[in-house]
Parts: C-alpha cells; structure tokens; sequence
C-alpha cells in the first residue's frame, strides 16, 4: 500500500476540487451566493472569520453536514476556507464523495483574505469593568 503524507493528499484533493480566487470568494461572499463554512478549530475561528462564515471543524464536518438538516443541502453552492487551503481542500474533496456538487475552496485561505485587507469579523472582547 502507498504511504501518502499530508501535502500529497492535499495535492490529491486540489486535483479534484475548485479553488476559487480572493476575488471570486469577494464577489461570491458579497452577493450572498454561498453557504461559507469555515473548518478551522473553533479558537482560530473565534480569533476573527469571514462574515457570515458558520465554524465547522475539519474534524466533525462529515457529521455536522449528516446531522443538521441546515447543511446538507448538497445542490447549495457551497465556499471553504481554512488557514492556508490545506484542510479546506480535504474537506472540500471529501464533501464532492459525500454528494454536494458545488463545493469550492478559498486558494490561500484566511490567511490571504486578510492578507489581501478584506474585512475580517472579529469578536468584542469582554470587558470586566
């Protein structure tokens, strides 16, 4: 059996997905066309996201999109986002096998987003006054 490591599988996975450019992703989000997941862990989430973007782990996505009847409309236009674009090609590759057929991934990920100065959400902090 072939041993593959993580950047082979993430090479494996962008084969066989569509990752759309910060400019699609701007146009897209702007318009309100997309169903915007966000698979990073809930504190990297909670540390600024996209608007609009509903947090759902690498790590449960099969099981959230299985169990919550919001999410698994699989003909809904569907935009991933991570980090970089490496969990969210997995997870966009893994959702095409469970039968979603417009699933993409933001090339670049939360990182480019702001790296590009597009705005971010990012939560009040509390304050103890």
């Amino acid at each position: 059996m072939l041993k593959r490591n993580a950047h082979e599988l993430v090479a494996a996975a962008k084969a066989h997905i569509h990752e759309c450019t910060l400019e699609e992703a701007k146009a897209q989000v702007a318009a309100g066309q997309v169903l915007l997941l966000d698979v990073r862990e809930p504190d990297e989430y909670h540390a600024g996201h996209l608007a609009g973007a509903i947090n759902v782990p690498r790590g449960v996505l099969e099981f959230r999109l299985s169990g919550d009847a919001t999410l698994g409309d699989t003909g809904r236009q569907v935009l991933l986002y991570c980090k970089t674009s490496g969990r969210a090609a997995l997870a966009a590759r893994v959702m095409q096998d469970m039968g979603f057929v417009q699933v993409q991934s933001l090339a670049g990920g939360f990182d480019a987003w702001v790296a590009a100065g597009l705005p971010v959400d990012q939560p009040q902090a509390l304050g103890f006054d």
